[in-house]
């Protein structure tokens, strides 16, 4: 018969690693994100252009 408390034990150990990871790399990407420099934003505008000649 298999020894559920043993499997048991074995699963929640590897989840709770896991989970443990997960949270390890999310504390340091948003730590990397941000000590990020600000990035350099630009408002672009058209240039303004005559109207186009009528074909008629």
């Amino acid at each position: 018969m298999p020894d559920y408390a043993k499997m048991y034990r074995k699963l929640f150990n590897a989840q709770s690693d896991a989970i443990a990871l997960l949270q390890q790399v999310q504390q340091e990407t948003e730590e990397m994100y941000i000590s990020a420099p600000e990035p350099d934003i630009r408002v672009l505008t058209p240039k303004e252009t005559e109207d186009p000649p009528a074909d008629e």
